[in-house]
């Protein structure tokens, strides 16, 4: 979430006019505006991105640790190949 007092900037985005009549509609009935709107969509993308590759950061550690699998290898190598 951003912080309280954080620096912002404008942006200036396109949408058709069916959206933004829609858009209107559900930024009255959520009593907001429609750059409040975006702002909190906005950080529920980026915060579910951001854990996404936190996650997957974890699982790919995770597998490149390994798993113990409480085998023994009895044969070698060279026997597997061999031809």
């Amino acid at each position: 979430m951003s912080r309280p007092g954080a620096k912002k900037q404008k942006v200036t985005i396109s949408l058709s006019c069916q959206l933004l009549n829609r858009a209107r509609i559900l930024v009255a009935q959520r009593r907001t505006s429609i750059g409040g709107l975006l702002a909190q969509e906005l950080e529920v993308l980026v915060a579910r991105a951001e854990e996404y590759e936190r996650a997957k950061g974890q699982a790919m550690a995770l597998l490149d640790h390994g798993f113990p699998m409480g085998g023994v290898i009895r044969t070698k190598q060279d026997d597997l190949h061999r031809r």
